[in-house]
């Protein structure tokens, strides 16, 4: 899944959106910041056809058409930029902004780059990220675990030749499905949530039994040194019985349903009361 964010430069909204594992920025936004006038659509069209006529084709090719959220609430395609491009884009606009915000997206160029050869580094921030947010401590460091099993189990796919995109999402249903009796949007939807991260409105033993799940994929996957999408389907479907099972397991002896329409989604609201 997508994840979606708002950033501010001088007030105003930079829209961005974490695509292939970097941010991309919404590029009609910095435009409108650059150039200080309400025709940044305009602007942008003519700047695009200076580039090409300049040589610039690799900037044009470079630009992605991903979803964000408009003004209206709904998540429409817009013009996206990684950071390198956005930097080429900002250099052939002549206004006396340019220098801060190339300096911002240095900043962030600068922290990724630093979060690749320190990835511990961008635990300590995703777990800054849920305290502001108001989740617990015990929460924070099951969530940290999950996205390392979760990568381990990703990077095994890799490895193994599943495609990243629609099989990746299909083998996690697989898992999900094998362990919850619900699809990933399936228990979204079960918890009232929308575009939301499913796993940051899991509860301690929802998240337990999703790395549970995950954990014996990637087990399996190792110990029959599977490969092909077809083959590692199977071993998905495998790992989320082991879950499954081990849930109802737990539902039988407590007499509680662990699936659960809880979600964090006042956590919010509460720490702005508090505030």
């Amino acid at each position: 899944m997508k994840n979606t964010k708002i950033v501010l430069f001088e007030g105003k909204k930079v829209r961005k959106v974490l695509h292939n594992n970097e941010w991309w920025f919404s590029v009609i936004d910095a435009v409108e910041i650059l150039i200080g006038n309400d025709r940044p659509r305009k602007y942008w069209s003519d700047l695009k056809k200076k580039l090409l006529n300049e040589g610039y084709f690799e900037v044009s090719e470079k630009i992605g058409q991903l979803k964000l959220e408009a003004p209206d609430g709904k998540m429409r395609e817009t013009d996206c930029a990684n950071t390198e491009t956005m930097l080429r884009i900002i250099q052939s606009i002549p206004s006396p902004k340019v220098e801060p915000l190339k300096q911002w997206l240095a900043k962030i160029g600068y922290d990724r780059i630093q979060e690749i050869e320190n990835p511990e580094l961008a635990a300590n921030r995703a777990r800054e990220i849920y305290r502001a947010k108001g989740y617990p401590q015990g929460w924070i460091e099951k969530r940290m675990r999950g996205i390392e099993v979760r990568e381990t189990l990703t990077s095994e796919w890799k490895n193994r030749g599943a495609k990243e995109g629609i099989e990746y999402a299909i083998l996690t249903n697989e898992i999900l499905s094998g362990t919850f009796d619900m699809s990933a949007e399936g228990y979204k939807k079960f918890k009232g949530l929308k575009r939301q991260n499913l796993r940051d409105h899991m509860d301690d033993l929802e998240l337990i039994l999703t790395m549970l799940g995950e954990a014996t994929t990637t087990r399996i996957h190792k110990d029959r040194n599977s490969k092909g999408f077809e083959k590692l389907k199977d071993d998905a479907k495998e790992g989320g019985a082991v879950a499954g099972n081990t849930r109802k397991d737990i539902e039988k002896r407590t007499g509680k349903k662990i699936i659960s329409k809880k979600n964090f989604l006042s956590l919010k609201k509460n720490k702005k009361l508090k505030n």
